[in-house]
């Protein structure tokens, strides 16, 4: 029977090095996952996912397990998606006028999905996921913790530090809004919520 987090946390406080790897290859894909979603570019997922796994290597030590391992790696996580988003309004804020055509446009982002991934993923999974990631940030990341990462309205409480009510209410008023924008786009209860791929 394969250990539980709680024991390889256990088992990593007490010297065993390779817990750790046990645990960066159970929560690997899902914190890509959530990360991916939040962030919404595939070239920042590796990089803050390799980052949140560094910082959780490095507190580990201790980590007073007050609460579950997943829910501390998640708020990680999530803490560095904000950071790389803040970075990411900054830097579009401070874009210089040089960069203006003449016809004073912005030229088009050349980041983001490659046409691979755009051939890869259905109509619909980009709709929605584009759908998500207009949401504001708040929405977005309780509505990618519940219907993505499949965590509990208490676990993303915990990950989030906010009280329970306040995360239900922010992912009822966030589908509420997912609805109405994607019935504008024609779809109509689109359950389950499709997941891009990251």
């Amino acid at each position: 029977m394969a250990p539980t987090d709680e024991q390889l946390v256990e088992a990593f406080q007490a010297g065993d090095v390779s817990a750790f790897d046990l645990l960066v290859s159970r929560w690997d894909r899902k914190i890509q996952g959530a990360v991916y979603r939040v962030v919404g570019q595939t070239e920042d997922v590796r990089d803050i996912a390799q980052e949140a796994f560094l910082k959780a290597y490095r507190a580990l030590p201790l980590f007073k397990r007050e609460a579950k391992f997943s829910s501390w790696l998640y708020q990680i996580a999530l803490n560095l998606c904000r950071d790389r988003l803040r970075r990411r309004r900054r830097s579009l804020a401070e874009v210089s006028l040089d960069l203006l055509s003449e016809s004073g446009e912005l030229p088009l982002a050349t980041s983001g999905p490659s046409a691979v991934e755009l051939a890869e993923a259905s109509e619909l999974a980009r709709t929605v996921g584009s759908a998500v990631w207009a949401l504001p940030e708040e929405q977005r990341e309780v509505i990618v913790l519940k219907e993505y990462q499949g965590l509990t309205f208490q676990e993303i409480a915990e990950v989030l530090g906010l009280p329970v009510s306040t995360v239900k209410t922010r992912l009822y008023r966030g589908l509420g809004v997912l609805r109405e924008c994607l019935e504008q786009k024609g779809i109509r209860n689109p359950a389950p919520v499709p997941a891009p791929a990251p």
